[in-house]
């Protein structure tokens, strides 16, 4: 079963070119075979196996969001079949550590030109389940300092919620930055572009100090927005170097 989606998802992953504006970045239709992207249908968990974020995370301020650790703790809350799905699915994209040395291989020039510096690095990588429900939305904003790749696969059932993709954000003033941590005012940027969430479907960047993006409020009721994060960041032990900057001087009015 997860053999042909690890083969799939490789291919996809390591085939598809980047666009480099205004960072870069990538996405990917039909990413698993459509039989296996079922299975993971069949195993999302009952809502109520979800804990608000910041129960997870050292984060405040988003209520609307829910997520399943791929931790022991976690997983033992969900019935026996789901567990081991979530449990195989967690060691074929972390554990066994394959598919994290494709995508640090593909991502390996901008790694390079970022961390230059910094030799004695590590990375890690982690998966996270997410459920975000009415009212949810994020502002423009460019990750934690230690995030290196973001990975965001698209779990909606159906093509109902296609308009809640992840969006693209150029700020209004073309110098400026940010290194990471605060979301800001959606006032202070142009919405470039939304990636649809499409069912089966994977957009993807990597972390810069313009790597703008976030969620447009989610106004559909009884919404229930389903992702899987795959997520490298730098270890905790060893600060990372200043974020290069992709974006060109250029000026744009919208």
């Amino acid at each position: 079963m997860f053999l042909d989606a690890e083969m799939q998802l490789a291919y996809k992953v390591g085939n598809t070119p980047f666009n480099m504006f205004p960072y870069p970045h990538f996405y990917v239709p039909d990413v698993f075979p459509a039989e296996f992207y079922k299975i993971i249908q069949q195993n999302l968990p009952d809502p109520q196996a979800m804990i608000p974020i910041d129960q997870a995370r050292p984060v405040t301020g988003y209520p609307e969001r829910f997520v399943l650790d791929f931790n022991a703790k976690s997983l033992a809350t969900l019935p026996q079949a789901k567990r081991e799905f979530w449990r195989q699915l967690n060691e074929w994209l972390v554990v066994k550590g394959n598919f994290g040395t494709l995508v640090f291989e593909k991502f390996r020039p901008f790694i390079e030109q970022r961390f230059k510096d910094r030799p004695d690095l590590e990375f890690q990588s982690e998966t996270l389940l997410v459920q975000d429900i009415t009212n949810y939305k994020l502002g423009p904003h460019t990750d934690s300092p230690r995030k290196v790749v973001t990975m965001l696969f698209y779990l909606p059932p159906d093509l109902s919620q296609v308009h809640m993709g992840t969006s693209m954000y150029l700020p209004n003033d073309p110098e400026f930055r940010c290194p990471g941590g605060p979301h800001h005012d959606r006032a202070g940027f142009s919405r470039l572009h939304t990636h649809p969430f499409a069912p089966n479907s994977l957009f993807a960047f990597f972390k810069t100090d313009n790597s703008f993006h976030g969620v447009e409020p989610v106004a559909d009721p009884n919404t229930r927005r389903w992702l899987l994060l795959y997520d490298i960041y730098v270890r905790e032990t060893a600060p990372p170097k200043p974020i290069v900057t992709f974006a060109p001087k250029v000026n744009f009015s919208f």
